[in-house]
């Protein structure tokens, strides 16, 4: 039993990356991190709801860490963004 929720745990963070935009943020916030949802969309040139969506799958799965800092929200990876974007790039 105690198998099965590791590989859930395990899917939940493969879903948390498994988008081309999500993949696109991470990077993004390796180079820049502290990001709020604003300055992502806006580089990213996405909507800023679709952004928002985007960071909030990628922190229920540990990617990302949300910092508050006034009105705003920034954004950072995790120890565990940082290795899959490493593990990407080894399947490239």
């Amino acid at each position: 039993m105690a198998e099965n929720k590791t590989n859930r745990q395990l899917e939940r963070i493969v879903k948390g990356f498994a988008n081309h935009r999500r993949i696109e943020i991470m990077e993004l916030l390796k180079q820049r991190p502290e990001l709020s949802v604003e300055e992502i969309s806006d580089v990213l040139n996405i909507n800023f709801k679709t952004a928002s969506e985007h960071l909030r799958r990628l922190a229920i799965s540990g990617l990302l860490i949300k910092r508050s800092e006034g009105n705003n929200v920034r954004h950072k990876l995790t120890e565990r963004g940082q290795s899959i974007l490493k593990f990407l790039r080894i399947l490239e």
